[in-house]
């Protein structure tokens, strides 16, 4: 059948079945669907699926060379971005901490903390940062 797409689903329609009602992340679902659609059978295309699911070709057939490679825990495999490094580092903040702690030593507003941070650790942060961190 032209336009169907050649790929070894090793589980059953009944079993993705039960894994899509069971996943709580939209994406990952999406990707189970997939599967799903292509175990039917008279399986539909993947320009087909890609209308149902409401994307496009390439979206549909990136997470299939996933699963080629890796079955379905790589389908099911989610990168966590590393995210923005913390402004003011852990170190800091312990060491911040352990001076608010001190009933002697204390600051009498934030621009304090902020200089505070930058000539005793070295460390440069916004005044919003140290806000936020402080309150």
């Amino acid at each position: 059948m032209a336009g169907v797409t050649r790929i070894e689903i090793r589980e059953t329609a009944a079993e993705l079945g039960v894994l899509i009602q069971q996943q709580s992340n939209p994406n990952l679902k999406e990707r189970l669907q997939v599967l799903y659609l292509l175990q039917l059978p008279g399986a539909m295309s993947i320009s087909g699926i890609a209308k149902v699911v409401g994307r496009n070709r390439g979206s549909v057939q990136r997470p299939l060379s996933l699963y080629r490679a890796n079955g379905l825990a790589g389908l099911l495999k989610t990168r966590q971005s590393p995210g923005r490094p913390q402004a003011i580092p852990a170190w800091a903040v312990n060491s911040l901490k352990r001076r608010l702690d001190d009933p002697e030593t204390g600051f009498g507003s934030y621009p304090q903390v902020q200089q505070w941070l930058a000539d005793t650790l070295n460390v440069e942060a916004e005044y919003a940062t140290v806000h936020h961190l402080v309150r």
